[in-house]
């Protein structure tokens, strides 16, 4: 009977010391790419540390990385779900219908989808301003080509994708009349081997600067071996291709954001919202401008990050024409979010056509 009741005793005391520990909620991540693309998804991830760096035993955070976008998202969602997740974050354009669809089924979960527009009474919205990004590289990318040719790596013709190359455009052509922009299209977030590719035949066509909408580092390797062109890290800093070719970059800061939202969870104030945050708030961030940049180029581009962070200056100003030339925005008007949300057509002066 003393054995029996000591090991009664240990077995209580082991259950009291696992309810103890065991966390409030737990937050799942679903990644389109890998942790370690040292772009978008690290990015994510930094977020989803910086959660458990806020919270530590309180939050249990899951997460699934490689998860293609479409029917098999659905499935990680789902299993995430039903292995208690309190709160999921799907974070890519892809995921919008299946995070939509998985919420249906579990209303007492939370869903936080990045970069859509579909939202429910569980489902929220956030993204980034990543154009008032693309509007500094622009501008650093029209001081510094010396064949007036810029490249430009589109991940999907989604309006996140074309507002990008609008604003960099715009920037670009407001310092360099004669700058001119070529679009090569991977239709992929992460591959590297396409992105590569991409990179290279850019450069070919005589482009020395080089801005990508996609995930890897490989167009920085690309232009590393080429030599002569420059690029800008997307999404993380990619700093360990600086001073050249990376000469700055677009930082992605979720890490704020997740924590507030788990927060939100745990304090039982979570409501659906949409969140569109850029530099001012510091969910965009421009990395280091490195020393191959000359210092008056720099001074300007920090200059530009500033007024874009303060507000003082909107990277969509007029006056500004669609493609074909029919006008759209008049001098000193701005573009309303509305519109740039659902971007479908390029400002006057690019060339080629957006693809259906």
């Amino acid at each position: 009977m003393k054995l029996k009741s000591i090991l009664t005793s240990a077995i209580a005391a082991v259950a009291l010391g696992t309810a103890a520990i065991a966390a409030d909620i737990k937050v799942g991540f679903v990644y389109v790419g890998p942790v370690g693309d040292g772009g978008w998804t690290y990015e994510h991830d930094q977020g989803r540390k910086a959660v458990v760096e806020a919270f530590g035993d309180r939050v249990e955070t899951i997460y699934q990385e490689n998860v293609p976008e479409g029917a098999d998202s659905e499935r990680v969602m789902t299993q995430m779900a039903l292995q208690g997740a309190d709160l999921i974050f799907t974070t890519s354009f892809g995921y919008m219908d299946p995070t939509i669809n998985v919420a249906k089924k579990f209303p007492n979960v939370k869903f936080e989808h990045a970069t859509g527009y579909k939202r429910a009474d569980n489902v929220s919205t956030y993204s980034a301003r990543f154009y008032e990004g693309r509007a500094v590289q622009g501008h650093i990318a029209g001081k510094m080509t010396k064949t007036n040719k810029i490249g430009y790596i589109g991940s999907f013709p989604i309006p996140e994708v074309i507002r990008g190359i609008n604003s960099a455009y715009i920037h670009a052509k407001k310092v360099n009349p004669d700058v001119e922009f070529n679009i090569v299209w991977a239709y992929t977030w992460f591959d590297p081997a396409k992105e590569a590719d991409a990179a290279n035949a850019l450069i070919e066509q005589g482009c020395d600067v080089v801005l990508q909408h996609t995930d890897s580092t490989a167009p920085q390797a690309a232009a590393e071996k080429a030599g002569n062109v420059i690029t800008f890290g997307q999404a993380s800093d990619m700093a360990e291709f600086g001073p050249l070719p990376r000469v700055s970059s677009i930082i992605d800061d979720w890490g704020p954001y997740y924590v507030a939202r788990t927060q939100a969870v745990l304090d039982g104030t979570w409501t659906s919202m949409d969140t569109w945050d850029g530099i001012g708030p510091g969910m965009v961030k421009i990395g280091e401008i490195s020393s191959a940049v000359p210092a008056d180029i720099k001074a300007e581009a920090e200059a530009l990050r500033d007024a874009l962070g303060s507000g003082e200056y909107h990277a969509f100003t007029g006056p500004l024409n669609k493609q074909d030339g029919t006008p759209w925005l008049a001098a000193g008007e701005t573009a309303d979010d509305g519109t740039l949300a659902g971007m479908n057509f390029y400002v006057e002066g690019l060339t080629g056509t957006i693809p259906q």
